[in-house]
């Protein structure tokens, strides 16, 4: 315990002053950025003071020293997502790092995604800072999944090049689960003593099971939903590779048998695009888009369920959604990968991945089965609570201080 201890502190001392690279438009309340903001929290509970390097778009976050470029004056707005003024929102936020590095002067970079982790590179190569680079999902896989990017184009090689020299050069990786950690050393050829997985965690103070059943059927009555319907729910991102085109499929399928449920499918963007794919599939009346929901009231939204859904078919980025799911002791329905089963194991209930009726079959097979509804929501409950961010805080600590001794030899 005490070794332990004088670990933590002395890793403290190496980071008191972290800079984060975040090449998004934080915060947007997606995935991504609730791992950043959740990070940067529990690094402040530990003593650290962080400073958020990021584009001029997004939602400030009371308490957190955010730091953002300046708007490119041809393109003001940034939509999640997109990538055509990327690469003009990274040369700004190159020399908004750079001058943080300067004022703020960091004693390590905490580089997310890879385009952060490129820039992290440069000002840790050009300032001799310690480095560790937060791993999602990997850089041109994630473009092919949203259609930026051809396996088949000219572009796709130097790109998928580029992606192997960062994930080689950067010092130190932290993962946001053990299936990028596999990925990041099989594929990419990256010393395995150089990855750690610290999976993404939950805040069990802010997602905890429902209580009041009459502000439940309030709410339900404040979204037009019928009553006596079962509520099948999805909160996150609405792309294609999150599977959302195959939900509502799926929910096609399941009104041809049957009228008795409700689907509230809470995100954004491109939320006309689905809504009008349910109009032209005729199940409208079954499904409430509610659009962006911010992060603060996400638990609002998840108490309306009876079960959970998350039909995601990207095989390299991580799924926390599962785990507010989870806290909230929402029976899931996820398609079967790695990812949903590092977070839900044995309790979550699986469909092959990208098989529709399959995925309809099981949420009306759950649906009709109370009693392990109710196992499922207790037992799931108790596993989020495996999965701490405090724990992972002190974890992340321990890379900055590999990634300072890499950078400035072993300490004597």
């Amino acid at each position: 315990m005490d070794s332990a201890r004088s670990l933590d502190d002395e890793t403290s001392v190496l980071a008191r002053r972290v800079l984060m690279i975040a090449p998004t438009s934080f915060f947007a309340d997606s995935g991504c950025h609730v791992r950043i903001l959740e990070e940067t929290r529990t690094l402040q509970r530990l003593g650290c003071q962080v400073a958020i390097c990021t584009y001029h778009t997004g939602r400030d976050v009371d308490g957190l020293d955010i730091r953002r470029t300046g708007p490119l004056f041809f393109h003001s707005k940034y939509e999640v997502g997109t990538a055509r003024h990327k690469v003009a929102f990274d040369a700004l936020l190159f020399f908004r790092a750079w001058a943080a590095c300067r004022s703020f002067r960091p004693q390590v970079i905490h580089a997310h995604l890879h385009e952060g982790a490129l820039i992290g590179l440069v000002l840790s190569r050009l300032l001799r800072i310690p480095l560790i680079f937060d791993f999602q999902g990997s850089l041109t896989s994630e473009m092919v999944d949203n259609h930026f990017l051809s396996r088949d184009g000219l572009a796709y090689g130097p790109l998928r090049r580029l992606e192997r020299y960062i994930d080689q050069h950067v010092p130190q990786i932290i993962t946001s689960s053990t299936h990028a950690a596999e990925l990041v050393c099989g594929e990419f050829g990256c010393d395995p003593e150089r990855v750690m997985s610290i999976v993404d965690c939950v805040d069990l103070d802010t997602f905890y099971p429902r209580q009041d059943e009459e502000e439940r059927h309030s709410q339900l009555q404040s979204l037009g939903i019928p009553e006596g319907r079962h509520i099948i729910v999805y909160l996150g991102k609405l792309a294609e590779y999150q599977g959302t085109r195959l939900l509502i499929e799926a929910v096609q399928e399941l009104c041809r048998r049957r009228d008795d449920l409700h689907f509230v499918i809470a995100g954004y963007p491109s939320v006309d695009v689905y809504k009008a794919l349910a109009f032209e599939l005729s199940i409208a009346d079954h499904c409430t888009f509610t659009g962006r929901v911010d992060y603060e009231h996400a638990a609002d939204i998840l108490k309306l369920g009876d079960i959970a859904v998350s039909p995601k078919v990207s095989k390299t980025e991580g799924a926390g959604k599962l785990l507010n799911y989870m806290a909230m002791g929402l029976p899931t329905i996820a398609f079967d990968n790695g990812v949903s089963r590092e977070y839900l194991g044995d309790l979550g209930v699986y469909a092959p991945t990208g098989d529709v009726a399959a995925l309809a079959e099981q949420i009306s097979l759950l649906i009709d089965d109370e009693p392990r509804r109710c196992e499922l929501a207790v037992a799931l409950r108790q596993r989020a609570s495996m999965f701490s961010w405090d724990e992972a805080g002190h974890r992340i600590l321990e890379r900055y201080g590999a990634a300072a001794e890499m950078k400035n030899g072993p300490r004597k």
